[in-house]
């Protein structure tokens, strides 16, 4: 008997475990008839303002983070009625995170130019250019007075890009700086551990708007580029759907009446090259 009732209670307790296995898994499916509802997963740099970047006044658009194209990214997932979601990532790690799908899409301030064949592309929405900022007192007027001196740029940019894709200024530096992050090149900056930051168009107007009359940009750019929305080699239909709806954005005027916001945070209108 006393084997029964302990063969019995054996197989009891098998089930009951069985059963809780299986609540644990459980997963929200939609309803009959329905489909699961697309959710944009944006990769973004958050030290990289106007595009991206920790909101300290207004309302963030993300979380704690605000920026343009977080902003352009969410309204385009209301419009199509997609979950958003921005997730802020190392920018030298942007890859790896796209392969592994933690995030589905780079939309941050990415350089299309020159990397043409290594993601599925939006088309470019932004005209940038690469610039050198230093000091408004450091007496350095041109490209050519950067010569023997040291420059920063953020690590896996198109700022690093940039530098080394200009072969006279790059052979005239005495030493080309890679930091993580534009927040710690400015600190350097300011210090004198640099002699000038190589920073895309608009986080220097940033910089600039929001320390009066520390920095200038110096007249001629590094070099010249697009922005872009990028996606997984092969990712197309994700593509095609956000492509899609970013040009009726730019055709209506939405892009530009959101860019208007962002502005006076060094965003230049004059560049959103789908508006014109």
């Amino acid at each position: 008997m006393k084997k029964v009732l302990a063969l019995v209670l054996a197989v009891t307790m098998l089930f009951m475990a069985f059963s809780f296995a299986g609540c644990g898994k459980t997963e929200t499916k939609p309803a009959e008839g329905e489909t699961a509802k697309q959710k944009l997963i944006v990769g973004f740099d958050a030290e990289f303002p106007p595009f991206g970047f920790i909101a300290t006044d207004g309302d963030p658009v993300y979380d704690n983070y605000d920026g343009f194209d977080l902003a352009v990214a969410k309204e385009l997932c209301n419009r199509l009625g997609w979950e958003f979601e921005a997730k802020a990532i190392d920018w030298d790690s942007k890859d790896a995170e796209l392969k592994s799908g933690s995030i589905n899409c780079i939309w941050n301030g990415f350089t299309y130019t020159g990397r043409e064949t290594e993601y599925e592309w939006s088309e470019p929405y932004y005209d940038n250019s690469i610039v050198a900022v230093v000091k408004a007192d450091s007496g350095i007027k041109t490209l050519a007075d950067l010569s023997g001196k040291v420059i920063m740029a953020q690590a896996a940019s198109s700022a690093v890009e940039a530098v080394e894709g200009n072969e006279a200024f790059n052979t005239s530096l005495k030493e080309m700086i890679e930091l993580p992050d534009y927040n710690t090149g400015f600190m350097e900056l300011n210090q004198g551990t640099v002699d000038a930051v190589a920073a895309d168009l608009g986080v220097a107007n940033f910089q600039i708007a929001n320390n009066s009359g520390a920095y200038v940009i110096l007249e001629e750019p590094i070099s010249t580029e697009q922005y872009a929305v990028g996606f997984l080699k092969g990712n197309t239909e994700l593509r095609d759907a956000v492509n899609a709806e970013l040009l009726k954005m730019a055709e209506d005027g939405t892009m530009m009446n959101i860019a208007k916001g962002y502005e006076s945070a060094g965003l230049t209108l004059a560049a959103l090259c789908l508006c014109k």
